[in-house]
Order: structure tokens, then C-alpha cells, then sequence
């Protein structure tokens, strides 16, 4: 593989055709798959990694916003995309480009009949989103009669799905709670069905409700950060390749005297006499402050090497005092190898926040 010259995150679409396979292997043959593309696909490549599923033949894209639908949509990609949280400032623009809107609330439901109508749509497919206990988005229980009163007065919209959110599939001591919200969401479908008069295609698992329930895979999974390498164990983590690797490079290194200091507010102080490596990446590219004054790690010839100080703009300085390295040579900030989930442990966070922070400024590379 060539030599890393710049800060490049390489993306693997082989490992992103590894995991889709692998999570596609836990469903059933007629269960449908979302593959959840939002923040630039977990900040990769929302394009890239839409067309590369989209040839998969994924069945459904999620987004978080509108905007992020409409760039899937001037790039070419056909496939059904939901938009689990669109703004009414949006929704002609939303309907324009044929995306599919959660409705969340009466106020929403209202609002995207009022505009569907106007656009003189019928049966625009709408995305009912329930609360089971995330308490973040969602209609209660009690609104599906008021809910049905709204369809049944309007020609102009159709259920497409009923669904829902797990708060903590991922955490197997909460399992009490997942199948309180599994068993309420049943309950809110069945009385939802039986009000309307049809079937909508239920959904409510993503990566680890996949994993770890299969009962409540319903007729389709969503799948976010699965997809890009992670299970949310380690035990998954071995089954799935991280998508995103990123690299930079070793600008500079100096030779640092006993209690002299390295970069903004001296915060770091040298003992003895220190070798320091400065690497062209910084808080501006998703490498927060947070990972400064030996939180997080790089490495450097397989050996790590913590950053000193604190997190600058566009660079860190790491220290290297015993890494025999040359300017030029190669960092792997993350790769499969040096998980981005240990990364993001060393300072108390999780993969999805080190991966969707990494800035769109930093050069992306596609690996076949």
C-alpha cells in the first residue's frame, strides 16, 4: 500500500461489504435492511458508502436530516430514504426529492399533511415513530386513535411503517427493560393495525437489537454503526471489520530539555530530556481536547505513543523518547488494528462520536 503522506482517512468498502454480509446473515430472508448512512455515514462518505450498499441491495437508507437526503439523492441513489428527524421547514423539499419523513408528533403529522396535500400527493409513505422508553422522539401509546382520526380524514398520506427505539440493546443487564419496550411496541402495532385497517412494516432493532434479539426483528433492522466495524461488545467487534482507518504523518520532531514545555498553556512539562513527534491533525479534525495531555494515543512503528499537552487546532504533539522514527513516517491514529473504540475509551467516550467527529476537511480515501 502506498506510503501515507498526508492526514487521510483510508475507507474500506471491502470491510463495509463484510459487515453488511455478516449482519444480513442474522435475519431472516424476507426481513428488510436499513442501512443508517447519516453524519457522512458515521463520518466516512455518505455517497460512497450509499452507492456501495446501494449495489449491495440494501433495502432502505436512513438520514437524520433532510439536507442529508437531498445529497443522496442529487448523487444518483434510488433506494428508499427515511429521514428520522425532518424539520416542516423541509418538507417540500422533502417530498421534492422523494424522501420518506418519521412523524413523530401531532404537530409534525399536521403540519406534512398540510404540505403533502398541497403538493397534491396521495398516499405519500410516512414513517410513525413510537416512544417505548428512549424518550427522545416519538407519539405515546395513548395517540393511536387520534393518530388513525388524522389518516382516515386525508387521502393524501400512508403509513409505510410503524417504529421505534431501543434505549440499550447493547447492554445485556438492561435486558428487562429491552423486552418491556419490545413487548409495548407490539401492543402499540397491534392496536395501530387493527385501527387502521393495514399492515405498515414494523421496525425497532438497530446493530445490537440485531444481535441480541432476533425476536423483535420484525420486517425490517436498522443498521448504523455496525455497518462501519463495531458491535457494541468485544465479543461482536471480532466479527465485524472497521470501515475508517485514520493516518497522518510526522511532521516534525524535537528534542525537548528537562522542564521545558510543549504547546498551549505549557501543559506539559519534560522530566528528563524527551523526544516529541508533531502530527499534522488537531481538534479542527475531530481529535478533541479531550485526548490531550495523555488521554488518547497514536502509533507509530506498532509502538504507541501518548499525546502530550494539549490538543492543538490542526496538529498534537506526541511524545516519542523511545519510538525510533524520522520525519515522514507514517501514524495510525485508528485502523482495524488500533480499534477507534480503544481510542475513544481512553477518554471515556464511544467509537461513534471519534468516527463522526473526524472533519470533512481531512482527505478521504476509497480502498476496494
Amino acid at each position: 500500500m502506498p506510503k501515507t503522506t498526508e492526514t487521510t482517512l483510508e475507507i474500506n468498502l471491502s470491510a463495509l461489504t463484510h459487515n453488511y454480509s455478516y449482519l444480513k446473515s442474522k435475519l431472516e430472508s424476507n426481513t428488510n435492511f436499513l442501512a443508517v448512512v447519516k453524519a457522512f455515514a458515521y463520518g466516512s462518505d455518505s455517497v460512497a458508502v450509499a452507492k456501495h450498499l446501494e449495489a449491495l441491495g440494501v433495502d432502505y437508507f436512513a438520514v437524520a436530516y433532510t439536507s442529508e437526503g437531498f445529497v443522496l439523492r442529487e448523487a444518483g441513489i434510488k433506494t428508499p430514504i427515511l429521514v428520522l428527524h425532518p424539520q416542516p421547514t423541509n418538507f417540500k423539499t422533502l417530498i421534492d426529492h422523494c424522501l420518506e419523513p418519521s412523524i413523530y408528533s401531532f404537530k409534525v403529522l399536521d403540519e406534512f399533511i398540510s404540505t403533502a396535500s398541497h403538493c397534491k400527493q396521495q398516499d405519500y409513505p410516512i414513517h410513525l415513530k413510537f416512544n417505548t422508553g428512549l424518550n427522545r422522539l416519538g407519539f405515546r401509546a395513548s395517540d393511536c386513535n387520534n393518530i388513525v382520526e388524522k389518516l382516515k380524514a386525508t387521502a393524501a398520506v400512508k403509513a409505510k411503517s410503524i417504529f421505534s427505539h431501543l434505549a440499550a440493546s447493547e447492554d445485556l443487564n438492561e435486558k428487562e427493560f429491552t423486552l418491556h419496550q419490545i413487548s409495548t411496541f407490539r401492543a402499540v402495532a397491534k392496536n395501530l393495525e387493527s385501527l387502521i385497517g393495514y399492515k405498515p412494516w414494523l421496525h425497532m432493532c438497530n446493530t445490537s437489537g440485531v444481535i441480541h434479539y432476533p425476536e423483535a426483528h420484525f420486517d425490517m433492522v436498522r443498521c448504523g454503526i455496525g455497518l462501519y466495524g463495531f458491535g457494541n461488545s468485544a465479543n461482536e467487534d471480532q466479527n465485524l471489520n472497521p470501515v475508517a482507518s485514520l493516518k497522518s504523518v510526522i511532521s516534525q520532531i524535537h528534542k525537548i530539555k528537562p522542564n521545558e514545555t510543549v504547546g498551549y498553556n505549557r501543559a506539559f512539562m519534560a522530566e528528563g530530556h524527551q523526544k516529541t513527534a508533531t502530527i499534522p491533525i488537531g481538534h479542527a479534525d475531530g481529535i478533541s481536547r479531550q485526548y490531550g495531555n495523555k488521554q488518547g494515543f497514536v502509533f507509530i512503528k506498532g509502538l504507541k505513543a501518548p499525546i502530550i499537552g494539549n490538543v492543538c487546532m490542526d496538529m498534537i504533539m506526541v511524545d516519542v523518547t523511545n519510538i525510533e522514527c524520522s520525519e515522514g513516517d507514517e501514524v495510525i491514529i485508528f485502523d482495524g488494528i488500533h480499534k477507534a473504540s480503544t481510542l475513544a475509551e481512553s477518554a471515556n467516550t464511544i467509537s461513534y462520536e471519534i468516527l463522526t467527529a473526524i472533519s470533512q476537511r481531512v482527505k478521504r480515501k476509497f480502498l476496494k
